[in-house]
């Protein structure tokens, strides 16, 4: 397969307000987040020539963007669960890479709330059709596959559950700040260590404020040609890597699954690397994207992504080198934590944080001198998942 290095650029961003938006459909969140990137390219909708939408639950194919007037051009819905997102956006880039179109939409939607949809029920078994009964069907939530990691993982490295608790509280805590720097975060609230630590349990160890937030939203970019991108604007940011990596759920059906990394992560990270050519990510990598559905995820997350080496993250977290001052500020615009996480658009959330980062138009949570920037969408469960990894740069290699 061709590395896409430098090969393909993001010429514009838009993202929408994540949240409750009781007030906006499907179609209302796809215009807002369409428009902005199309407004932030300086291009308008009829130049782009093919499209690919993004979503898990809000659409059943690509007439979905019926809204956005595209017309006659090729569009494709994707669906690759939580990482749903990124891959609208490789899928947009591998179509520029081969040569089928120049300039292209990828977009991700998803409209939950009004559904009543929530993080505790899900399907009897991941990978498996609904069982129909509203989620009290045999099998585990999302909460307590992420819990089944955090057990073992205090228990593999000696955390007591005290130890362990505030580790994971600082993590909420860390994204709960960002967020309030985040004027389209679905959350507002600072927290304490303390708040988060003795809040109600969902599946111990994990408390309420352990747990994302389910919100509705969009997200969407503008990706062309890497030589034709600063015909478009004099600042765009350019694709070092993208890679998903799917198992065969190893995790779930062997026994000796260890619960304390996801191998579709690491392997994803790992690939993405080497196409970037990166050789010390920690000290590379200039702030990171990552997919903190529960706190201990982002935990596990810095190990699998080589930031921390394996069972002593909580050092970095004790010593802050994930804030937005540290060594390597993630999630500043709050994650899925405090930024909100509807499905289908968190991955192109994600880069549009990057993005403004990169372009030093990140407002009051501005990283210093971002060079490099990562994102990372974990779709599925412990043992189960969908990894996927995006790096991009602000200049050409």
């Amino acid at each position: 397969m061709d590395n896409m290095k430098d090969k393909i650029a993001i010429i514009g961003m838009g993202c929408t307000r994540f949240g409750e938006r009781w007030e906006m459909g499907v179609e209302d969140l796809l215009v807002e987040a369409a428009h902005e990137a199309f407004q932030d390219a300086g291009i308008e909708q009829k130049e782009i020539q093919a499209a690919w939408i993004g979503t898990v639950f809000s659409g059943l194919s690509s007439i979905t963007l019926s809204p956005l007037n595209l017309q006659y051009i090729p569009m494709t819905r994707v669906e690759n669960m939580c990482a749903t997102g990124t891959e609208a956006l490789r899928a947009a880039s591998y179509a520029i890479l081969a040569g089928a179109c120049d300039i292209a939409l990828a977009i991700g939607v998803e409209k939950l709330k009004d559904a009543g949809t929530t993080g505790v029920k899900g399907p009897a078994i991941v990978g498996d059709n609904p069982d129909g009964t509203a989620g009290i069907g045999p099998g585990y939530s999302a909460p307590a596959s992420f819990a089944y990691m955090a057990t073992r993982y205090f228990h593999d490295y000696k955390l007591n559950p005290e130890e362990g608790k505030t580790l994971l509280a600082r993590i909420a805590v860390k994204n709960h700040h960002n967020g309030t720097l985040n004027p389209k975060a679905h959350f507002h609230n600072e927290l304490t260590v303390d708040q988060v630590v003795k809040a109600p349990i969902v599946a111990w160890p994990l408390g309420l404020y352990d747990c994302c937030g389910v919100s509705d939203g969009a997200a969407a970019a503008v990706v062309c040609r890497a030589d034709l991108a600063k015909k478009f604007r004099p600042d765009p940011i350019y694709i070092k890597a993208l890679n998903i990596c799917v198992g065969a759920r190893q995790g779930a059906i062997r026994q000796d699954y260890d619960f304390v990394h996801i191998e579709e992560n690491y392997r994803a990270a790992k690939k993405s690397y080497e196409d970037a050519g990166i050789k010390n990510p920690r000290r590379e990598i200039s702030i990171a994207e990552v997919h903190d559905c529960f706190t201990i995820h982002e935990m596990i997350v810095y190990e699998d992504m080589q930031f921390s080496p394996r069972g002593r993250a909580g050092e970095d977290i004790n010593a802050g080198t994930f804030t937005l001052s540290g060594e390597l500020p993630v999630n500043t615009d709050g994650g899925l934590k405090c930024f909100g996480h509807p499905l289908g658009a968190s991955g192109l959330r994600m880069m549009y944080e990057v993005y403004k980062q990169l372009q030093q138009k990140a407002g009051p949570r501005q990283v210093k001198n971002p060079r490099l920037g990562l994102t990372h969408n974990l779709g599925g469960n412990a043992g189960t998942g969908i990894g996927s990894v995006c790096i991009v740069g602000n200049e050409k290699g």
